[in-house]
């Protein structure tokens, strides 16, 4: 089964992005629907027009067919970010199961929307294929009622679940296996502090291969400062706008596309520009960067602490792997925990980029999302489908 030909799509409001594994060939379609790009692997044609996802999923297969024939395929993975509780492992795609997951929308009412139209789109396309859906918050789904429950009414549990569910979870689940066998020692063994930093950013708190903690919570939007989200907000402060009569489409806007870097500088999402900014004299430039170093700082010392100690640091994502400024900044001065890196190592992005005779281990680890939703529709298909929808999660 490690050889089964998977089609995996992460399907966006604005994008698409379609990768063929173990093959690795990969398209990515942006702005649709505006003036849309493309890009892959190998040399695209300019693109066509493509006003939704089932255009750009067409696009899409007609690269990939153009390279190697689709006859290969034996099933379909689609990224699925939230599960809710019902779900804590991948899924075959039927109708009902399509259904049940639509009635989750109001979980993450800007990001199922578009899996689900991904989906539709690749269930009419490739009909005869499995079609298995991969839960972002699965990784997350046993984290233990004192890290998920929020100190609010019960009944906002109960009747709106609200509650901590955690993103990022192929992720978290990848780069701490790697980083297990880049240590040489048992998954079983290790207490993990995983730091996906990106444009979208989270930590996890990983003991014996398992999530007990992370940051994000009812949506993407809390834990760590992000490109364009500000992550943990003290909620009096949205109170505070709205009463002063902001209104609710603004606030939501504002939240979610126009704070985290790009609020905090006024110039960009991008920590490399920011880092270029930062070297021209930009107080706002440096500030923002220091804001989101501090932020994953305080946060590693809390998964540190939930874990009960720390064993190794993974870094991932576009910012884990490429900055090492934001993983020389995030742990300067920690040498009396036993964290300490070596400017050389981090300078040259690993793997390893601790200090001799660190007791805590630093490692940077490319992220696979895709090949993790790969993997887990490979297990699923193995075992027939059975199992595949986890039962409620237990509501203390």
């Amino acid at each position: 089964m490690t050889h089964t030909d998977v089609l995996v799509i992460n399907a966006g409001s604005s994008s698409l992005k379609v990768s063929r594994r173990p093959l690795g060939h990969t398209v990515v379609v942006e702005r649709l629907g505006d003036a849309p790009t493309w890009r892959s692997d190998a040399p695209l044609p300019p693109p066509p027009p493509l006003p939704d996802v089932g255009s750009a999923l067409a696009a899409c297969l007609g690269a990939l067919a153009r390279r190697t024939p689709l006859s290969g395929l034996e099933a379909v993975a689609h990224r699925i970010v939230h599960g809710g509780e019902r779900y804590a492992g991948p899924i075959l795609l039927d109708d009902d199961a399509v259904a049940s997951i639509e009635a989750l929308t109001r979980l993450a009412p800007l990001h199922l929307p578009a899996n689900l139209a991904g989906v539709r789109a690749a269930r009419t396309a490739l009909p005869d294929l499995p079609h298995i859906g991969v839960f972002d918050t699965a990784f997350h789904a046993h984290i233990a009622p004192r890290a998920y429950r929020y100190g609010v009414p019960k009944s906002w549990y109960e009747e709106h679940g609200v509650r901590r569910y955690g993103f990022h979870g192929p992720s978290h689940d990848g780069v701490t296996r790697r980083a297990a066998e880049l240590l040489g020692r048992p998954l079983e063994e290790l207490r993990m502090v995983s730091l996906h930093l990106g444009n979208g950013a989270s930590a996890a708190a990983v003991q014996e291969g398992r999530s007990v903690d992370t940051s994000m919570g009812l949506t993407p939007l809390d834990g760590l400062v992000m490109g364009t989200r500000p992550g943990s907000l003290d909620p009096g402060v949205l109170l505070h706008l709205l009463n002063g009569g902001m209104p609710l489409a603004e606030l939501d806007d504002t939240l979610q596309r126009r704070s985290g870097l790009l609020g905090l500088s006024g110039r960009s999402n991008d920590v490399r520009d920011l880092r270029a900014a930062e070297e021209a004299g930009d107080a706002d430039a440096r500030l923002a960067l220091e804001v989101f170093c501090y932020r994953v700082r305080t946060t590693l010392g809390a998964m540190a602490f939930a874990m009960g100690g720390l064993d190794a640091i993974v870094f991932t994502g576009g910012i884990g792997e490429h900055d090492a400024a934001t993983r020389r900044d995030a742990l300067a001065d920690l040498h009396r925990f036993g964290i300490q890196i070596d400017p050389v190592r981090n300078a040259t992005h690993g793997p390893r980029i601790d200090a001799d005779g660190a007791a805590v281990a630093v490692v940077v680890v490319a992220t696979d999302e895709e090949g993790m939703m790969a993997e887990a529709a490979r297990e699923l298909l193995h075992r027939g489908g059975a199992d595949a929808a986890a039962p409620e999660g237990t509501r203390s």
